[in-house]
């Protein structure tokens, strides 16, 4: 296969994935805006985590939400988990790697907050952490997997929202990851702004 056909197959395979993606997810998607909308409203706040390109993708959508996406409107409260280097070292440190999650948000989280949990294969231990601190705070989950969920799949509850993407590749996975981070900070804007 020639370099031209292997950047061909990368661009393809994008799109089949995401129209497959589009199929499977669009009502998911929806319900996770509207969880994390009626959090926003109620002086609630998004707390997102993840682990190498998904900790880029929770700082990337807390950003956008404290920000601004698309449009100009009030900041949203969202704190991506993933950027204090002195509290995530101290707790790998003093305690275990897989506590680096958790502990913040059984510090920070409150009644009504949203935890978005991102990992590809759905077996992140540190994001499983984070979702028993989350329900042990009545904070709503919403999951963001690939590869059927993996573990985490298992462990959310009736009122979590998963939002996971049929695939198995961990490059088109996070592909379908960011088009969805759009899509919640677009449906977020929509329902707080437009509305």
């Amino acid at each position: 296969m020639s370099l031209q056909d292997r950047i061909q197959h990368q661009f393809t395979d994008s799109i089949a994935t995401k129209q497959k993606a589009l199929d499977a997810m669009a009502g998911p998607i929806e319900a996770a805006i509207h969880l994390m909308v009626k959090s926003l409203k109620a002086e609630g706040k998004i707390m997102a985590c993840g682990n190498g390109g998904s900790a880029a993708d929770a700082q990337h959508f807390a950003a956008e939400l404290l920000n601004r996406f698309e449009m100009e409107r009030p900041p949203l409260a969202a704190v991506a988990l993933t950027t204090d280097s002195s509290t995530l070292t101290s707790i790998a440190n003093d305690y275990r790697y897989e506590e680096v999650f958790s502990k913040q948000v059984l510090g920070l989280a409150r009644r009504g907050d949203v935890l978005l949990a991102i990992s590809t294969s759905g077996n992140s231990p540190n994001v499983i952490e984070a979702i028993h601190a989350a329900h042990q705070r009545d904070v709503h989950v919403v999951a963001l997997t690939g590869k059927q969920g993996g573990k985490m799949a298992a462990l959310l509850k009736d009122s979590d929202v998963h939002l996971c993407v049929p695939a198995d590749r961990t490059a088109r996975i996070q592909e379908v990851h960011l088009v969805v981070l759009h899509c919640l900070c677009d449906g977020i804007d929509h329902l707080i702004i437009e509305q």
